[in-house]
């Protein structure tokens, strides 16, 4: 039902709020703002997670339908607010130590947050290109906040033209659709799209918009951008990158193909099946030569977008519900292993290879532990959570008759585990290198601890966890 109020949208407008409230204290007060600034945006972000399924009633609308907030949008919703937070809370002491801490950080990591939650909850065209457009200008300057080096700059840059080219992909591809459907309303193009009328221009438009929501959670062939960013920008922006921007992201993609495509499902199925194999192929092999770790996490990540878009490809709610298990896991996991990459530090500076990691398990037990936890889950081995995270997707996949679909998916994960292993082989029985400095930190301590334990544990008890996620998916489907 349609709400009178803005009820539906008071977690995004208390964000927006607090967002130019903090603006003006930064801006009078100046960097001596920084300290207390950052602390201010989580407790905001923890705020705002508390207001999400306040807000949310039954599946309810708001700017004359614009918005929506349903039992999905208040799963992915949290999901963004949490790996926002534990993002900014790594930042803390990175930023003082690399001499980059200006008020600014945390501002412009709200204000992404913002325009992740506008695209999850966006019910129409243009709302879904407002949210995207907000978040990804911060997320340029966020990539390029370390001015100072070439390589922060190159990324910012490069992320910025590509990031220009997908919107006007996307921009393009919504016009096509508004020309041939009449509508941007979701509701108005699922009663075109239900009516059977699916012409060549129509499909040409979903083409389009599919390519630009595919450059946003780096699926194979709009990757590109992934890896150089994820090196050049500073780490815990390359940690935010990897968590909740890509859960916002797919969050889009998910009710876009759901919602007002979703009779238009034959036709666009065969396009994410492509981009599905080939994001999973190329995170697979394409990692195995890096010798950068930030590298072989964006190749990684492009991997594990393609598994979750095998749950798009069966297009039932099942699937669904494999991507939004697969998602939530998916986060401890990326938080965790770029906290470790954090405490990769010799004499004050970060080093980032992979060799560097050689003998970690005598000269540094507990990162190497956490390290390794997180190496295994992610490559899908049981009891730990990335095995059901894949356990949730494959099956929908097989009941959906995509047989080779899911092999696929098997056989990747089976080569992706060759460089995941290889990492936990050289913590453990490769001649240490110098140790890293000690210790890693308060703030980081704890995030390591809290996601390794989830990720060893989550078998103990999955079902709240699964339970919401069939929620949520449900209420996609008019459950």
């Amino acid at each position: 039902m349609e709400s009178l109020t803005l009820m539906p949208a008071l977690p995004e407008i208390f964000l927006a709020v607090i967002g130019m409230v903090l603006l003006m204290f930064g801006v009078f007060q100046g960097d001596a703002s920084r300290h207390w600034m950052t602390w201010a945006v989580v407790a905001s972000l923890v705020v705002a997670g508390v207001l999400v399924p306040q807000a949310a009633d039954g599946r309810s609308l708001a700017f004359g339908g614009l918005f929506v907030t349903d039992a999905f949008a208040v799963f992915m919703k949290e999901l963004a607010l949490l790996g926002a937070a534990l993002a900014l809370i790594m930042a803390t002491g990175f930023n003082e130590r690399e001499r980059i801490a200006r008020f600014e950080f945390p501002i412009l990591v709200l204000y992404a947050t913002v325009g992740m939650m506008m695209m999850i909850s966006a019910n129409d065209l243009i709302a879904l290109y407002v949210g995207l457009e907000l978040q990804s200008l911060c997320l340029y300057v966020l990539a390029a906040f370390r001015r100072d080096t070439v390589r922060s700059s190159e990324a910012g840059l490069k992320y910025f033209v590509l990031g220009a080219l997908s919107s006007g992909m996307l921009l393009y591809g919504a016009s096509m659709i508004y020309g041939f459907a009449g509508t941007t309303r979701f509701d108005g193009l699922t009663e075109v799209l239900m009516g059977g009328d699916v012409g060549l221009g129509l499909v040409i438009g979903i083409v389009f918009l599919v390519a630009g929501l595919a450059f946003k959670v780096s699926a194979v062939p709009f990757h590109m951008w992934t890896p150089d960013v994820y090196e050049g920008a500073p780490t815990p922006v390359a940690a935010f990158f990897a968590s909740a921007p890509k859960i916002a992201a797919m969050a889009l993609f998910v009710r876009v193909m759901i919602e007002p495509l979703g009779g238009a499902a034959a036709e666009w199925r065969q396009i994410i099946v492509f981009i599905s194999i080939a994001s999973m192929l190329l995170g697979a092999f394409a990692a195995i030569w890096q010798t950068n770790i930030k590298r072989l996490l964006a190749y990684s990540s492009i991997g594990h977008m393609g598994y979750a878009l095998i749950g798009l490809a069966a297009g039932t709610e099942e699937g669904v519900r494999g991507i939004l298990v697969y998602l939530a896991l998916y986060l401890p996991m990326v938080v965790g292993t770029f906290a470790c990459v954090m405490g990769m530090r010799r004499q004050g500076r970060m080093v980032e290879g992979i060799e560097d990691l050689a003998g970690a398990a005598r000269t540094n037990p507990g990162m190497a532990l956490a390290l390794a936890i997180f190496m295994f889950s992610m490559a899908g081995i049981p009891p730990l959570a990335g095995f059901f995270g894949k356990l949730y997707i494959f099956l929908p996949a097989i009941e959906a008759g995509l047989y080779t679909l899911a092999v696929i998916g098997v056989l990747s994960s089976v080569v992706a585990a060759y460089y995941y292993l290889r990492i936990v082989k050289l913590m453990y029985f490769d001649d240490p290198n110098e140790g890293f400095d000690r210790p890693m930190g308060r703030e980081l301590s704890w995030i390591l601890a809290a996601t390794a334990v989830f990720t060893l544990f989550f078998f103990v008890s999955p079902e709240p966890l699964v339970g919401r996620a069939a929620a949520a998916a449900s209420a996609l489907f008019g459950g």
